[in-house]
């Protein structure tokens, strides 16, 4: 097998449900060694519906496949010695507990850099790791909402659409983690110092708002739900409904885009300049494609440089030929006696794990089973003399 970016890298991984996993499982789609550790009797997220089987969570194999598990009390004197000790021979910890924990635990990055000063120490937490709102419990919602991104999904009335995919987990969690622990990396490689990496999911969603930032600091104050280009004011960003109640994804933005569009739904001349009266031309397109079936529509735009799409079901997406055609969902996780989809990874195939079918997450394992590792010597950028 070809060698992968991350062949050699070890991972210790405490963290748990989503942003931490997830993170660590695309680690160890590009070579990490990641070892997982759990309390005993295994994580919360093992019998976390929809289950496989009795004891096979299906969502936990898919975030945790690849990856070898090892149960642990973080209180016990000996397991924590033990955790150390692997510690020691680690080039990357990922956490996900609240503020100060790992540090009662004598786990915290202080603790750990008198023993490994390379390590790459990341903390994903809702607030960070001080302030104000450091210990406050809270979830996606919670993150997106206190970030102003929730009040911008509002509907016809005005009141905030539920989101369906973790935004701030996943866009303000995982990849924030990600991009930082591979930048550490890269500089622990350079100087021999590692980092603690402060990931907050709660201001990291800020990164996804660039448009709002912009229309502010523009002078053209804050966007609201229903006004503005993204967020409901512009016919040129809008979800219209079909004559059979299927519903098209419409984000024909630059001139071209729109007067291709408006050529096609065959929109009347004086509504086209949208610039005169936005809340018209929105209800002028919405006749026109409530008008027709989603298949003709879907016919029509064939082909056609218009950016207009039906909004597909789940089942509809996973049946998509081009997906299909480029393999997304080709690969399969082993779970017990059953197989399922693998979760797509954001990886170029080349620098990713090349297997058909890739291992699940196996049953936890007494942390006394798993030998300390010895810390892999290596040489500094520029140096001939290794690390001590």
């Amino acid at each position: 097998m070809a060698r992968l970016p991350l062949d050699g890298v070890r991972v210790l991984d405490f963290s748990t449900l989503l942003p931490g996993p997830l993170a660590t499982l695309i680690l160890a789609e590009a070579g990490a060694d990641v070892i997982k550790i759990e309390r005993p009797g295994g994580e919360d997220l093992r019998r976390y519906p929809p289950m496989i089987d009795e004891d096979e969570s299906a969502y936990f194999v898919m975030l945790n496949r690849g990856k070898r598990a090892y149960s642990a009390n973080l209180k016990d004197a000996g397991d924590r010695d033990r955790i150390l000790a692997m510690a020691a021979g680690c080039d990357v910890l990922v956490e996900q507990f609240r503020p100060g924990v790992m540090a009662r635990l004598g786990l915290g990055y202080e603790d750990l850099r008198k023993i490994n000063p390379r390590l790459v120490y990341c903390s994903i937490s809702g607030f960070g790791q001080a302030g104000a709102r450091s210990l406050e419990p809270a979830h996606d919602l919670n993150y997106l909402a206190l970030g102003g991104m929730l009040s911008l999904t509002g509907d016809d009335d005005g009141a905030p659409v539920l989101p369906h995919v973790p935004v701030a987990d996943i866009g303000g969690g995982t990849f924030p983690a990600l991009v930082n622990i591979l930048l550490a990396l890269r500089l622990a490689e350079a100087t021999g110092r590692g980092e603690w990496l402060d990931i907050a999911m709660a201001e990291n969603a800020f990164c996804w708002q660039p448009w709002v930032m912009a229309q502010q600091e523009a002078g053209q104050g804050w966007p609201e739900a229903g006004r503005g280009l993204m967020s409901g004011g512009s016919p040129r960003y809008m979800i219209y409904r079909t004559a059979d109640d299927r519903y098209l994804a419409a984000a024909p933005l630059e001139e071209h885009f729109w007067g291709n569009f408006c050529n096609a739904i065959d929109l009347h001349p004086a509504l086209r300049d949208d610039s005169i009266d936005p809340g018209a031309t929105i209800a002028g397109v919405a006749a026109q494609i409530a008008g027709r079936p989603a298949a003709d529509w879907v016919a029509l735009f064939s082909g056609r440089d218009v950016c207009c799409t039906l909004v597909a079901t789940p089942d509809e997406a996973r049946r998509d030929p081009d997906f299909a055609a480029r393999g997304v969902f080709a690969r399969r996780v082993r779970a017990g006696e059953h197989t399922l989809a693998a979760l797509p990874m954001p990886l170029a195939r080349s620098l990713r794990r090349p297997e058909a079918v890739v291992p699940g997450a196996p049953p936890p394992r007494p942390i006394d089973e798993l030998a300390a590792p010895v810390w892999r010597q290596r040489k500094p950028a520029g140096s001939a003399m290794p690390h001590d």
